[in-house]
């Protein structure tokens, strides 16, 4: 008699053991098509406001369209520019907050092209407020001593006649207050201040920092030039 009531003991503790019906997880219901919907477009919203807020006030993206920095920056490739290193510009006013540097010699700049304002230009600043520039014969002079320009390179051998233009001589000027004086690489072949004149700081949209794609023409992809930083 003992046996039956051992085998009946066991059954017992094994059903206690084992997980009820109501102990299983319950089955997440899914979520109505109309409140997926609203949640997609609230995360591509603020997507947008984010990217809009990068690109007003942090960092934006150009694309070099000419020869003129050449050999620094060659046509089709994709640079990143910092737009809040000489501070972004508060609206209806000439102030800009918050300014951790002004635009210094050697900076490779992207600005408003003051002959055409819709239209955006990239150029070294050469001279800043304050400073005497001259050109005699190619050579640039800041404050009357010769400067050491590794970046600029001349691919055309003939010297312009002072009497012919500004682009291998150009007489002493000083630049004003608010403004630099801005150059291409491409010495030769670029049309910059020694043509319309001085950049005023205000039109300035930052700083180019770094190349992050290349390539003129498809699939000529310039691999190397990839996360190049701009100097």
């Amino acid at each position: 008699m003992g046996r039956p009531q051992m085998k009946r003991s066991k059954e017992i503790a094994s059903k206690e053991l084992s997980p009820s019906a109501e102990s299983q997880p319950a089955v997440k219901p899914e979520k109505p098509v109309r409140v997926l919907f609203q949640e997609y477009s609230e995360a591509f919203v603020i997507a947008v406001i984010l990217a809009i807020i990068i690109r007003a006030f942090l960092v934006q993206a150009f694309k070099i369209p000419s020869s003129s920095m050449e050999p620094t920056l060659l046509i089709g490739d994709h640079i990143l520019v910092n737009k809040f290193i000489y501070g972004v510009r508060i609206p209806f006013t000439d102030a800009r907050w918050p300014r951790f540097t002004n635009p210094a010699r050697g900076d490779v700049i992207v600005f408003v092209y003051p002959v055409e304002r819709n239209k955006d230009f990239i150029k070294r600043v050469v001279a800043v407020e304050g400073d005497t520039i001259e050109i005699r014969d190619k050579k640039v002079f800041v404050n009357d001593k010769p400067v050491d320009e590794p970046y600029a390179h001349h691919f055309a051998n003939s010297i312009e006649p002072r009497s012919q233009g500004p682009r291998d001589n150009l007489p002493p000027v000083t630049v004003p207050p608010g403004a630099v004086f801005a150059m291409g690489d491409n010495r030769d072949f670029s049309h910059d201040s020694r043509y319309w004149g001085f950049v005023p700081v205000e039109d300035i949209k930052g700083k180019a920092f770094i190349i992050y794609y290349s390539a003129q023409y498809l699939p000529d992809i310039r691999w190397e030039r990839f996360f190049r930083l701009i100097r």
